[in-house]
């Protein structure tokens, strides 16, 4: 391998390693928002997305660059062409992690409702998830990348019932029902970051094994 590619590669990597890291620690801090309705900790995770989106550009920029200057071939090329892919879900996680704590803000703000353990259960897993598929990515980790995939059928079974939860204690007190749908939109978030998380393992599935197994149905 070219010197030039070389280098060009391990600082792509070294920045993908930082923006992941940054995208899981917000998540977690907005995880933490919802949990304590901390409108501190909330207004630090919307703050800190104007940084997370410069990075995401920078990555980008990085791999139109490779491409264009080095022209990869072979898995070089599915590298780039993953941390591509990548970049944009994380980014993707970043905003909902940002509108998640924005629900914690409004929350801290409105009479307290108690959180069904539920909520906890599929945000944590969730989050999880992301940090597992980042492992896979620096670990190339094909078995692992597999189980995060069969995690989301979790994820979803949790928001099925969230939903009816939600919707059985909007009956039960309506005078509630504002709070309760801010607690349904988070959890609508958490399913879709356990979905990017999804996507991420299975990009890492492509970058090992050349194989494209988004959309099929059975991963093991």
């Amino acid at each position: 391998m070219p010197v030039h590619l070389r280098r060009d590669l391990d600082r792509l990597k070294r920045k993908m390693l930082s923006f992941g890291a940054a995208v899981e620690e917000n998540a977690q801090l907005a995880v933490a928002a919802l949990r304590n309705f901390d409108g501190a900790i909330a207004q630090k995770v919307i703050a800190r997305d104007d940084e997370i989106n410069r990075e995401e550009v920078e990555i980008e920029d990085e791999c139109l660059k490779i491409l264009a200057l080095h022209q990869p071939v072979a898995v070089d090329l599915r590298y780039v062409i993953t941390v591509l892919k990548i970049n944009s879900d994380l980014e993707r996680i970043a905003d909902f992690s940002v509108n998640v704590a924005k629900r914690a803000r409004t929350l801290s703000q409105q009479p307290a409702v108690p959180l069904p353990k539920e909520l906890n259960e599929i945000a944590e897993k969730s989050v999880k998830m992301v940090k597992s598929a980042l492992d896979c990515l620096v670990e190339q980790d094909v078995n692992r990348a597999r189980a995060v995939c069969a995690s989301d059928d979790i994820v979803d079974g949790l928001q099925r019932v969230l939903y009816d939860i939600v919707l059985a204690e909007i009956k039960k007190n309506p005078d509630n029902a504002a709070q309760w749908l801010q607690v349904f939109s988070t959890v609508r978030y958490f399913e879709r970051i356990g979905d990017l998380a999804t996507n991420i393992a299975e990009d890492v599935i492509y970058l090992v094994e050349g194989e494209v197994v988004r959309h099929k149905e059975q991963f093991m």
